[in-house]
């Protein structure tokens, strides 16, 4: 497959997406770079700003099989991995699989279930299958979890450690629409048209083709480097107590691969890395903060992120 190629099926998927979701095109855009990075992607927000709709319309607009599940308190593992049943009529035991064996799952408010049931769930989106009763069964290709959470509201939630936040290689907000755009999403649902969801424009088979062409977007050797420094400097930022891990650097070098073919090259630039950073990194690490300004805050974690990445040169 062609870069041109790659870049006009791109086009349509994302003129899919966006005529659902109006005004968040860079939003959009990471989210098409995490599917075809082979990556997971944590929307987290305040609610109703349409993290969901934006999920499942990405989902929507692959032809392959889509789950929803539903998060809550009382979810077990078995409920989303699936469950060995013994058939009489056989004589011997079967396994059924759960809603995770779907390529595009929805894990809607994931911060609501159990450690025990999220650990299990994000052991299968790391390893790509899932482990029942001593037999291994393999999770479809290609198979992406668009997990939501609502940040603000800490009753009745279990938060994600950060070993587990990890496993995505992408955090994302969506933040407030604009006027015109809040104006338009009202329109549109007076008339009934948000209603009538969107139409599948890729199949499962050409989204494994461009996952495996970003695979083969070059880095020079020097970007490389710039990226190994990106992650030394949040280690040795005292404003940071946590710094990226390797799998951090190595998501940071997928998701420029990614970005850099949705754009129609097939070669990173520096601007790449740099747009990609903060939605890769400020998720995976643990800022150092006074008793004064605990608390929680995407926006001052972000640009912390920003300020440790503008001290390293780039690369000429």
């Amino acid at each position: 497959m062609s870069m041109q190629a790659f870049r006009e099926r791109a086009e349509r998927l994302r003129a899919n997406v966006t005529q659902v979701i109006h005004g968040k095109d860079e939003v959009v855009e990471l989210c098409l770079a995490a599917l075809f990075a082979r990556g997971h992607l944590l929307l987290e927000d305040v609610p109703g700003v349409g993290k969901t709709t934006l999920a499942s319309t990405i989902a929507s607009s692959i032809h392959c099989s889509f789950q929803r599940i539903q998060f809550t308190s009382d979810m077990l593992p078995s409920d989303i991995l699936g469950v060995t049943i013994f058939d009489q009529d056989k004589r011997e035991f079967e396994f059924r699989q759960g809603p995770l064996f779907a390529n595009v799952v929805l894990a809607d408010e994931i911060n609501r279930t159990s450690p025990k049931t999220q650990s299990a769930m994000l052991e299968a989106m790391n390893t790509g299958r899932v482990s029942m009763d001593r037999q291994v069964h393999e999770l479809p290709r290609p198979f992406m979890v668009l997990a939501t959470q609502n940040p603000i509201e800490f009753h009745g939630t279990f938060p994600l450690p950060k070993s587990q936040m990890d496993r995505f290689l992408l955090r994302l907000r969506l933040g407030y629409p604009s006027r015109d755009n809040e104006i338009q999403v009202l329109r549109e649902q007076q008339l009934g048209s948000m209603d009538q969801g969107v139409e599948a424009v890729l199949s499962d088979g050409e989204v494994l083709e461009m996952q495996a062409m970003v695979s083969r977007v070059k880095v020079d050797r020097d970007l490389l480097d710039y990226m190994v420094r990106i992650a030394e400097a949040t280690r040795q930022s005292p404003r940071i107590e946590l710094g990226c891990s390797p799998r951090g650097t190595i998501a940071l070098r997928r998701s420029a691969q990614s970005l850099a073919a949705l754009r129609g090259r097939d070669f990173v630039t520096p601007d790449d890395i740099k747009e990609v950073a903060v939605p890769v990194l400020a998720h995976r690490m643990q800022f150092a903060r006074t008793f004064e300004t605990s608390g929680f805050s995407h926006a001052e974690d972000e640009a912390m992120v920003r300020e440790v990445i503008a001290e390293v040169p780039v690369p000429l």
